[in-house]
Parts: structure tokens; sequence; C-alpha cells
């Protein structure tokens, strides 16, 4: 690729792809199948996510600081949670 290019793809299969030690910081994702997909070691700091599918999502070992989901802090109910159990 040459340095400066900014790759596109649209109806693109990538099933099945690898990427490792790869930047993608500042991507767009619009109707993208991310289904079964495995994320480890990721650094999603500051990224947003509208209209997302996330049944079945598992998430471990995460750093949920200043994290909120429909303007709730995820600290704050997973704080709750934890008073309840």
């Amino acid at each position: 690729m040459i340095p400066g290019d900014v790759p596109s793809f649209t109806h693109a299969k990538l099933t099945s792809a690898t990427f490792r030690d790869v930047c993608l910081g500042q991507a767009r994702f619009d109707d993208v199948n991310l289904s079964g997909a495995q994320f480890q070691n990721v650094n999603l700091a500051g990224a947003r996510f509208d209209d997302v599918n996330l049944s079945g999502v598992a998430i471990t070992n995460a750093n949920v600081a200043g994290m909120t989901i429909n303007g709730v802090f995820v600290s704050d109910l997973l704080a709750a949670h934890q008073k309840c159990t």
C-alpha cells in the first residue's frame, strides 16, 4: 500500500481474517457483521457504538472507566450489581 492511502472495502468478505499489530484508529465501520469475532488486547478507548447488537457478547478483564451504556456509567451498574449479590 502507498503511504497516505486510505484503504476502503465495500461488499468485501474478510471472514476468518486475522489482524495483528494493526492500527485502525479513526476507522469507520458501517453495516459490518462481526458476529463470532474475537478481540484480544484491543484498545477501544473513545470508540462510539450506535445501533449495535450486543446480544450474547461476553466482556472479561475490561477497563470500563468512563464507559457508559445509554448514558449510564457501567462502573455504577457493576457496583449496584455487587451490592445485590
